[in-house]
């Protein structure tokens, strides 16, 4: 396979999330376990996550002025061997203290993918095809969540492994992702910025914070507030306070991620295909939170799983592809990796608060059906400020990327 064909450098992307959200999502399913061995409040198994999502939220900035210095794919390259290595360290810790740095650490090493990989992809993609192919390898996600909610579940429940294995066994696959990225990628736009460095590349960062960056960066901290809290406590939740059993939960808690898939698809080949993004962007936040209301507040089993499919169509992964490619569309292509540094940056704000808050006011309030409705009500008013994005304009030259 040559090197930078944008179909194998999209499958490797795809790739590269599939095994970042494993790794996120091999804890959540343990955290019982993981609790009962250290002795842990829920305040403190949420600051599991709270710590990993706060080294990962704090590159997303240095990692666009870091790539635009070193090249995207090696630093892209370096945090996901990074990431590898301190996942198969997690597992040798023995001490809270320990798991805690572990986790800081593969978030530090995470945080160099999101801005690099779509600073690359979105620069080989046209117009036409952005929110199909941001899409395309968004649904890595969705196969690496429940890649490792089920994957936690089986081996810690019915192979009866210590919850260790699980961080040993994720680690070796991505390692061996790193590897092949750093091979088979290329980064175009970066040949392009030497050929011709001055006709982008000195574009001041105010181009990055219009009126509509600002609604999107808001936008996106509330859709991932709701999503990284349920994913963190999910199973947690449907174990502990619907009753269910441990060995059940990674597959149900799966729902989410498997709807997301032709979601994410559909709604980003409709995204491609319509001039104004608003009402579609607005539509799904407004039905997200919806989502998020009616799922604790069910009582019957089978509407609980109708919800989470739901939620799971039409919430952050389906909305994500859409707000990549609107942004893509008000970006100077040369400033792709700074934006969604500042874009993924936002976002991840709100997993740093999200898990410790819910688990804080589940400790206080006896329940966690309230993390939930702060969920919803968020969102809600991050699709109402999006109503307030203007009229899309560019004031820079349009590139001409690759894959069209």
């Amino acid at each position: 396979m040559k090197k930078g064909h944008p179909i194998f450098t999209i499958f490797l992307f795809f790739l590269g999330w599939v095994f970042m959200y494993a790794d996120r999502n091999i804890l959540s399913p343990v955290m019982g376990d993981i609790g009962a061995q250290w002795d842990l409040n829920k305040a403190e198994l949420g600051l599991m996550s709270t710590v990993f999502f706060a080294a990962y939220a704090a590159m997303q900035i240095p990692t666009g002025f870091l790539a635009d210095r070193f090249g995207r794919v090696k630093i892209l390259v370096a945090g996901y061997i990074l990431f590898g290595v301190a996942t198969f360290f997690t597992g040798l810790t023995t001490t809270f203290g320990m798991f805690l740095l572990m986790r800081a650490l593969t978030g530090l090493g995470e945080g160099t993918y999101y801005g690099s990989q779509y600073g690359i992809s979105s620069s080989i993609t046209s117009e036409r095809y952005r929110g199909l192919v941001a899409a395309l390898i968004n649904s890595g996600m969705a196969f690496g969540i429940s890649l490792g909610f089920i994957g936690s579940t089986y081996i810690t429940y019915t192979l009866e492994k210590d919850w260790q294995f699980t961080f040993y066994l994720f680690a070796i696959p991505t390692i061996v992702i790193a590897i092949l990225i750093a091979f088979f990628v290329k980064d175009k736009q970066r040949d392009q910025e030497k050929n011709a460095p001055n006709k982008e590349t000195k574009q001041s960062l105010k181009v990055l914070f219009t009126r509509n960056h600002i609604f999107v960066y808001i936008l996106i901290f509330c859709s991932l507030y709701g999503f990284f809290g349920m994913l963190t406590w999910l199973p947690y939740y449907l174990q502990h306070s619907r009753g269910l059993e441990g060995s059940q939960t990674g597959i149900i808690a799966s729902l989410v991620p498997w709807a997301s898939i032709p979601g994410a698809i559909f709604f980003g080949y409709i995204s491609d295909r319509i001039a104004n993004k608003k009402a579609l962007i607005v539509s799904l936040s407004v039905a997200g939170a919806l989502c998020q209301f009616f799922i604790p507040y069910t009582e019957s089993y089978s509407w609980l799983l109708i919800g989470l499919i739901v939620y799971g169509l039409i919430g952050k992964l389906a909305l994500d592809p859409i707000l990549i490619s609107y942004m893509a569309d008000i970006t100077p292509s040369s400033m792709y990796s700074k934006v969604y540094g500042f874009f993924n940056f936002s976002g991840m704000l709100s997993s740093i608060f999200a898990p410790y808050i819910t688990g804080y006011f589940a400790d206080k309030l006896g329940s966690m059906e309230f993390g939930f409705y702060l969920s919803g009500a968020l969102l809600l008013v991050g699709g109402v400020l999006f109503l307030f994005t203007g009229k899309k304009e560019r004031s820079y030259p349009v590139s001409h990327p690759v894959l069209k």
